[in-house]
């Protein structure tokens, strides 16, 4: 309940904003409180309970499998000297990470509003990582 007033709110507030404005706030929000792990120690489980569960399941493991390497790949890529070609080698990573998270989701999530915003991420970052290397081919030439 209180996600969906805060994204009413936030969607009302950048409405009435220009578009720079709408894009600064987005770009600085801050993470909801419910998506840190301080948030589990609300639920009915203690905090390291809570963790251990999570670290253990299958679903948050599938999530966050490969983001470490996902890290490394995106930052050893913005080591590029041009800044372009830094640009494009942490993103192809990046959007890899995002793939797999969205697969993730697929994979174990039930909720239906979840389940297209996954199918979504894969479809537009599938396309915009097959255009990242067709224009670092032509780049590199």
């Amino acid at each position: 309940m209180h996600r969906r007033i805060a994204a009413v709110f936030l969607t009302i507030a950048c409405s009435a904003l220009g578009p720079a404005e709408a894009q600064e706030i987005a770009d600085h929000a801050p993470l909801p409180v419910l998506c840190r792990a301080g948030a589990m120690a609300g639920m009915d489980m203690g905090k390291s309970e809570a963790a251990s569960t999570m670290a253990a399941d299958a679903a948050h493991a599938a999530l966050s499998s490969g983001m470490d390497q996902m890290q490394a790949d995106m930052m050893a890529g913005m080591q590029a000297p041009e800044i372009d070609v830094a640009f494009v080698c942490g993103m192809i990573p990046h959007h890899q990470g995002a793939i797999a998270m969205a697969r993730a989701e697929l994979k174990f999530g039930k909720d239906p509003e979840n389940r297209r915003l996954a199918e979504g991420i894969i479809a537009a970052q599938e396309k915009e990582i097959a255009g990242m290397l067709v224009w670092l081919e032509k780049h590199g030439k």
